[in-house]
């Protein structure tokens, strides 16, 4: 599909499910289940923003992340965050050239697709360097900016086991990424179908869906989709019924809750939802298409207590209750 004008909004969105329906069947020659897991990435993607992926070790995580960079005609770059990883090493830094003038030298941020591995195990300050360009899309090195490629998007990975040694993301910048994915283990029909898969001398060979150029104008195309005004207050209601002791709040989110979702959240609910429709060849999004991605939004932007620990309420329990 190289053609980026449409005759119409209706002609584009039936051209974005189309390119959904390519793309989900292209990244399943390499991956196998993790449906849900893939719409949603693919969802942030064309909706603009970042997604971080929550999962224990070998559920092909990187895999899934390298497909979807693959299959979309992208610039793609793995950062694997440790330690003693400093700022300077992922967005470049100033160097003295031959010529004795300063050149500056680009670090691995400078791709379209990026790789956050382990993002929890590098120190504040390198995670404030990859959140700030989430958030700026440039990077400054020694007073100069230096902007990002378009499109750029960040998929962070995190482990929830093994905490020690780690530095958790403070709930300000969890609040840059759009979604929160959860990757589960797959069931055992899909178990076997990937062992089958794996072991065997066979690779693939994918085709490029999608183009950059291409992705930004779907990224315009998803921002002129029509929301009425119902499902708008009803995303942001949602949003709003998550902050404790507030006149929206719920008896679940008093008890359970001690710090609820912002105004991003809301923004993210609707952008999501127009997505969700979208690529359902849907023209406009209604709540059930909220609903779809809300506790991807949500999850990770409300805290829960010590009560709800205790009880063991999980935050899915929680966003539940709200519908």
């Amino acid at each position: 599909m190289s053609q980026t004008t449409f005759k119409s909004d209706v002609e584009a969105v039936d051209a974005l499910a189309q390119s959904y329906k390519d793309l989900k069947a292209e990244i399943g020659k390499v991956i196998v289940g993790q449906d849900q897991v893939v719409k949603t990435v693919i969802i942030s993607l064309f909706s603009n923003g970042h997604s971080l992926l929550v999962g224990v070790p070998g559920l092909a995580k990187t895999l899934l992340v390298s497909t979807i960079a693959e299959v979309l005609d992208l610039d793609f770059k793995r950062i694997q965050f440790t330690p003693d990883l400093m700022p300077s090493d992922i967005t470049g830094s100033e160097i003295l050239d031959e010529d004795r003038h300063f050149r500056f030298n680009k670090g691995p941020l400078f791709a379209n697709i990026i790789l956050a591995d382990e993002i929890n195990r590098t120190p504040p300050k390198t995670q404030a360097a990859l959140l700030e360009a989430m958030q700026e899309r440039a990077v400054t090195v020694a007073g100069t900016r230096h902007p990002l490629p378009e499109p750029f998007f960040v998929l962070a990975t995190q482990n929830p086991i093994e905490q020690e040694g780690t530095y958790p993301l403070p709930e300000a910048q969890l609040d840059r990424f759009m979604f929160n994915i959860p990757l589960d283990y797959p069931s055992y029909k899909e178990e076997v179908e990937i062992v089958k898969q794996t072991t065997v001398l066979k690779t693939h060979t994918l085709k490029h869906v999608l183009t950059g150029p291409e992705i930004l104008n779907f990224q315009k195309v998803i921002r002129k989709v029509p929301v009425s005004d119902h499902v708008l207050e009803y995303a942001v209601s949602l949003a709003v019924k998550t902050r404790p002791n507030t006149p929206q709040a719920t008896e679940v989110v008093n008890n359970y809750i001690s710090w609820g979702a912002g105004p991003r959240a809301s923004q993210y609910l609707v952008l999501g939802a127009k997505c969700h429709a979208a690529i359902n060849g849907k023209y406009a999004p209604d709540e059930e298409d909220v609903q779809a991605i809300a506790p991807y939004v949500l999850r990770h932007r409300i805290v829960r207590n010590y009560k709800a620990e205790a009880e063991g309420i999980s935050e899915e329990d929680i966003i539940k209750s709200l519908f």
